[in-house]
């Protein structure tokens, strides 16, 4: 048993679903699988295994921000046997190429955050997605009639950011429209790790013009293409 996820062995699938909010966990968990079980909820961070189309999944939630994801990822790989880790999670936008409810595909990510330096000193490492869970992601989103757009993700430390405004213009200028916590963290495990990942990102917040947000309750309970999108990859 790991430090932060209570689940005896056995108890997890060998692919976990990733949202930030514990209560999406649950939320999932509760509406698309069969026979959910909750194998933890140490500091009130939910997790379920249970079926999606007859086949085990697990969905964990992990909390904002690269350390916090760091965390479970870590615990979800060297404790469980996780082999693809898929994160659903929202991001703010910086243009209008990706309107609210938009779905990313996150390619790679860009980051501000002080991990990786700690990792990697002066080399400047290039964390990206499996390319086999993207590729397939394409593929699926396509089937299914979602209209979902690929691209880099910009894994920010700080959300109340005093320069947030200048950094998020600096990756506008050069492509990357998401800006999120998390991706940069999980692809750099994974890569670790050899294992796969990819961030499926649902647009919840405008960062320019009237700075439109969504509600705390879609965030837990809407964006029903990100999720289904993610389970049939399982």
């Amino acid at each position: 048993m790991s430090t932060h996820i209570a689940a005896a062995e056995g108890q997890i699938a060998p692919t976990v679903l990733l949202p930030g909010d514990p209560l999406r966990a649950k939320f999932i968990a509760e509406t698309y699988l069969s026979d959910p079980v909750c194998y933890t909820q140490i500091r009130g961070m939910y997790g379920y295994t249970g079926t999606y189309n007859g086949i085990p999944v697990s969905v964990q939630g992990t909390g904002m921000g690269g350390p916090s994801i760091s965390i479970y990822a870590n615990e979800l790989i060297q404790f469980y046997g996780a082999k693809n880790l898929i994160r659903i999670g929202t991001a703010g936008s910086t243009s209008e190429e990706y309107p609210l409810g938009h779905v990313v595909l996150a390619q790679a990510a860009c980051s501000d955050g002080g991990i990786n330096p700690q990792r990697f000193g002066a080399i400047q490492f290039a964390p990206v997605a499996s390319f086999d869970l993207l590729s397939r992601a394409c593929s699926k989103a396509k089937e299914l009639g979602i209209d979902a757009s690929i691209g880099s993700a910009f894994s920010n430390d700080l959300f109340y950011d005093p320069h947030g405004k200048s950094k998020c213009d600096l990756m506008k200028k050069y492509g990357v429209y998401a800006v999120e916590m998390e991706t940069c963290e999980l692809y750099t495990l994974a890569a670790e790790h050899h294992i796969n990942a990819l961030a499926i990102l649902t647009i919840s917040d405008l960062m320019y013009g009237s700075f439109e947000s969504a509600s705390a309750e879609t965030r837990q309970t809407a964006y029903s293409d990100m999720i289904r999108l993610a389970l049939e990859l399982a």
